[in-house]
């Protein structure tokens, strides 16, 4: 089994940032792909962004790159989501998640363990 924990969310203004957490424990967390999800209310959990296992590849919906960057610690057993110039559309319920072995699309059923999200709230 996997836990997942996500932390750092809040209530932020437009064009400001955060850096939301996910400290993982119960398995080899070196080994493991991660990504990181969000959802609307009313709407489908989307791709947000993916690191391989050993930090050195990663990958972006097209709606955040450039703004967020997705990022991991192996000694802390934790991935960080990075998010500047927060727009009102990116407010969301944003998940962690361990990406599965052999994993061909960024959609939710790539990936399992989710943890129980953060939520993130732009607005003035």
């Amino acid at each position: 089994q996997v836990q997942l924990v996500e932390s750092g969310g809040g209530l932020v203004q437009p064009g400001g940032s955060l850096r939301l957490s996910c400290v993982a424990s119960g398995r080899t967390f070196s080994t493991s792909p991660m990504g990181w999800f969000r959802q609307a209310p009313g709407k489908e959990r989307d791709f947000v962004a993916a690191i391989s296992s050993n930090g050195e590849w990663t990958h972006y919906a097209d709606s955040v790159k450039g703004r967020f960057t997705i990022s991991r610690d192996n000694a802390k057993n934790t991935v960080y989501l990075g998010m500047n110039s927060l727009k009102p559309e990116d407010t969301a319920v944003y998940y962690c998640a361990v990406e599965k072995p052999h994993n061909t699309d960024y959609i939710p059923a790539g990936f399992d363990y989710w943890g129980q999200g953060t939520q993130v709230t732009v607005s003035s």
